[in-house]
C-alpha cells in the first residue's frame, strides 16, 4: 500500500471541529503585470537551498521540525537537514508533531507517536486531532471526546463536534445545540448555542439564529449577536463579516475598521491581508492600506515575508511589498520556526530567512 503524507494533521480532524463560517485565503498567489514591473527592478536577493532539494514530499517546520517523505519512507529532520525522528513503526499516514505527539494512521485507526518516535497511542481511534491545551479530540464509536498525553480517555466520546480546548475551554455539539465544557467535561455553564467556537483572548464566537457575536467565559453575552461571521480576537480585534463586507471590531464591538473589503484574513505580523476588487493587498491595525492592492492573490506574512507567485515562480515580499526573495522557485510555503519549503524541479528543500 502506498504512503500518503498528511498535512498538518488536516486530514484526520475531519468531523471534528465545524468550521460553517470558516472560509480560506487562496494560497496561489501571483503578482499583478504592473506591480511586477515596478518592483522586479528593485533590490533583491537570491536564495540558495539551506537543505537540498532531495524530497518528494514536506512539511512547514513545528516545534523544530518538518516531516519529509523519501520514496516510500518518512522521517522527521531538523533545521540542519538531519534525521530527528525516525518512526520506530511504519505506518500509512503521519502528522507534524504538536506538544510533542504526531498522528499516525494504521489501516482505518489512528494514533500517535512521541519525539522517540516511538508508538505511545495505539491507533484504535475513527479519527484524530492534534493535542493543544495538553488533550486531543478523538472519534471513537462515531462520537468525540478527549485523551490525555498518556493516551488515557479524558472526557467520553458522546458529543459530535468539538472546536478543541482553547483557554481552558472547548466548545462541543449534543444534540442540536453547542455548549462549553471544562477539562473535566463538565458543563462550564448552562447557556446553549446555535454554533460556538474556541475561546481567544478571553472571548468566544457563538451564533444564535443566523447571527454571530461573543461570549464571556462565564457564558455572558459580550457582544451582541449581529454579524454575518466572527472569528478570533487577536491584539485585541476580530474580524467579522457583514453581509459580504468584511471589517474588524475591539472586544467591546466597536467597529476599528469598518466592513469594506471583499475579504480579509486574521492579523499576523502586524498586517493583515484584504481584498479590495479582484486584488489583495495589506493592512495595518488602523485600516491604512501598508501593501498596495497589486497581487491577483495573495497569502499571510509569517516570520516578515509572504510567499508570491510571478511567471511560474515563486518568490517573497517584504511588508513594503518588495521583493525579499526573487522569484526562482517552483512551488514556496511560508516561513516557519524560519525556514520554507520550496519545491526545485519536483524535490522539495527548504530555505532559511534571509
Amino acid at each position: 500500500m502506498s504512503k500518503l503524507l498528511l498535512v498538518a494533521g488536516a486530514s484526520v480532524a475531519v468531523g471534528l471541529a465545524f468550521l460553517s463560517q470558516t472560509q480560506s485565503v487562496p494560497l496561489d498567489v501571483s503578482l499583478s503585470a504592473n506591480s511586477v514591473r515596478q518592483i522586479i527592478a528593485q533590490n533583491t536577493s537570491t536564495s540558495s537551498l539551506t537543505i537540498p532539494n532531495q524530497f518528494d514530499s514536506a512539511t512547514d517546520f513545528s516545534e523544530g521540525i518538518a516531516l519529509v517523505q523519501v520514496g516510500e519512507e518518512f522521517r522527521y529532520i531538523d533545521r540542519a537537514g538531519n534525521v530527528a525522528v525516525q518512526p520506530t513503526s511504519e505506518f500509512e499516514l503521519y502528522s507534524p508533531f504538536a506538544e510533542g505527539f504526531a498522528i499516525v494512521k494504521s489501516g482505518d485507526r489512528y494514533g500517535y507517536i512521541d519525539r522517540t518516535g516511538a508508538l505511545v497511542v495505539s491507533p484504535r481511534f475513527e479519527t484524530a486531532a492534534p493535542f493543544q491545551n495538553g488533550s486531543a479530540a478523538i472519534r471513537l464509536n462515531q462520537n468525540v471526546g478527549f485523551i490525555n498525553p498518556q493516551g488515557q480517555v479524558a472526557i467520553q466520546p458522546q458529543f459530535l463536534y468539538t472546536s478543541g480546548f482553547s483557554e481552558g475551554l472547548a466548545a462541543v455539539k449534543l444534540g442540536q445545540k453547542y455548549r462549553y465544557i471544562s477539562p473535566t467535561g463538565k458543563a462550564a455553564f448552562q447557556q446553549e448555542f446555535d454554533d460556538g467556537w474556541k475561546f481567544s483572548e478571553g472571548l468566544a464566537a457563538v451564533r444564535v439564529g443566523k447571527q454571530w457575536g461573543y461570549i464571556d467565559k462565564t457564558g455572558k453575552v459580550a457582544i451582541a449577536p449581529q454579524f454575518d461571521g466572527a472569528f478570533d480576537f487577536s491584539g485585541s480585534m476580530a474580524r467579522v463579516r457583514v453581509g459580504d463586507k468584511w471589517g474588524y471590531i475591539d472586544k467591546t464591538g466597536k467597529p476599528i475598521i469598518p466592513p469594506k473589503f471583499k475579504f480579509a484574513s486574521d492579523f499576523s505580523d502586524g498586517v493583515a491581508l484584504v481584498k479590495i476588487g479582484q486584488l489583495w493587498g495589506y493592512i495595518d491595525k488602523t485600516g491604512k492600506l501598508v501593501v498596495p492592492a497589486d497581487f491577483s492573490y495573495a497569502a499571510r506574512f509569517s516570520d516578515g515575508l509572504a510567499p508570491v507567485k510571478y511567471d511560474n515562480q515563486w518568490g517573497y515580499i517584504d511588508h513594503a511589498g518588495k521583493i525579499a526573495i526573487t522569484p526562482q522557485f517552483d512551488e514556496a510555503g511560508s516561513f516557519s520556526d524560519g525556514m520554507a519549503r520550496v519545491q526545485v524541479g519536483n524535490k522539495w528543500g527548504y530555505i532559511k530567512q534571509p
